[in-house]
């Protein structure tokens, strides 16, 4: 009889058998201490950061309501979910994007652009409204009515191509410093709004300015400060001519006012150039009533915001009785409408970027 027939005796392992077993529970081994370290770590070990969205924003009611918003809205199993196309959001600029003391920016920038022009025109140094603005005579300045300030408006923006102008804007934000802090006015803009203008990007909203400034005056640098492509921004135009100078197509921009984009406008705006109703308006001032009113009172989520200017020591503290950015019937109305207030001095970590 053969070793392996022997009655009590194990059978024999072949020598090929062996060492594949062995090496096999030294896998399962070796994977079983994996798993264990890995569940560790999840369980234990240092967490991967989510970066801040907003974290220029200070904690609380507001910084909240806007984070729970965006979630969501984009979270495609909430009750509240908006589809990416329908996901618009509009902003003022004056006072809501960036400051609009001692006065609006724009305004500064004709009269600036006024006195440039002086040589030129020695009769302004006798005629209203121009001798105001070359004397620096601020209350004669504010008797010429509304009249004389079209005239200035007109004299400083008006008979030049959309180009030329462009440039005469894009000349006047690169050199041109702010009156009080002597800061470039495009650094004057409010940093924990570029933060909210990202936030929402990434979030798939598409962010327009809507503002009652001059739409050939902010095209020209919002994409650079903003972020916002020149074609999603509707504010107030003068009419636009089309010629042919020498053999080159031009658009002239002529004296006369196209569209006022403030108040009730603003809404007419947007659904004129956006063509949807948007889902989040942020702005500052009863100029905005409309625009905010009309984006919140639409059907499903949405959400109001108003920049309160409460904040001397780091910008200025102003709301109804200002004559720039007048906050006085909105402010009322918010609490009714769901409008969350923005109190600057409270909610901001920062007013401006870093120099």
């Amino acid at each position: 009889m053969n070793r392996q027939g022997m009655p009590g005796q194990v059978p024999a392992t072949s020598s090929d058998d062996l060492p594949n077993e062995r090496g096999a529970n030294k896998a399962r081994r070796i994977l079983a201490v994996l798993l264990i370290l890995l569940l560790a770590a999840c369980a234990g070990g240092p967490q991967r950061s989510i970066p801040d969205p907003l974290p220029s924003w200070n904690e609380g009611e507001t910084r909240q309501a806007i984070l729970s918003f965006v979630a969501d809205v984009a979270n495609a199993s909430h009750p509240d979910f908006v589809p990416v196309a329908e996901r618009v959001a509009v902003f003022d600029n004056d006072g809501t994007l960036w400051s609009e003391k001692p006065s609006y920016f724009q305004l500064l920038f004709i009269l600036e652009r006024i006195r440039s022009m002086a040589d030129a025109r020695p009769e302004w140094h006798s005629t209203q409204p121009f001798r105001a603005v070359l004397e620096n005579d601020m209350e004669a300045l504010a008797g010429v009515g509304e009249e004389g300030l079209v005239t200035l408006a007109m004299t400083a923006q008006a008979d030049l191509t959309t180009d030329e102008f462009a440039a005469v804007v894009s000349d006047w934000t690169a050199t041109a410093r702010h009156p009080v802090s002597g800061r470039a006015f495009t650094s004057m803009v409010f940093q924990p709004m570029l933060e909210l203008l990202d936030y929402l990007r990434a979030n798939g909203f598409s962010v327009y300015i809507v503002s009652g400034g001059g739409v050939g005056f902010m095209r020209p640098w919002v994409e650079r400060v903003y972020g916002v492509p020149p074609e999603n921004v509707i504010g107030s135009s003068l009419e636009l001519r089309y010629e042919v100078r020498g053999e080159e197509p031009v658009i002239v921009r002529e004296r006369a006012l196209h569209f006022i984009n403030d108040k009730g406008g603003k809404p007419v705006g947007i659904q004129r150039f956006i063509g949807r109703r948007p889902i989040l308006a942020a702005g500052n001032s009863d100029g905005d009533f409309e625009m905010l009113e009309w984006t919140t009172t639409g059907e499903g989520r949405r959400l109001g915001l108003l920049i309160h200017h409460t904040d001397a020591a780091r910008e200025w503290a102003y709301d109804r009785q200002s004559s720039e950015g007048r906050l006085d019937r909105a402010l009322d109305a918010a609490p009714g409408y769901g409008w969350q207030v923005v109190d600057m001095a409270r909610d901001w970590g920062v007013v401006y970027p870093q120099p």
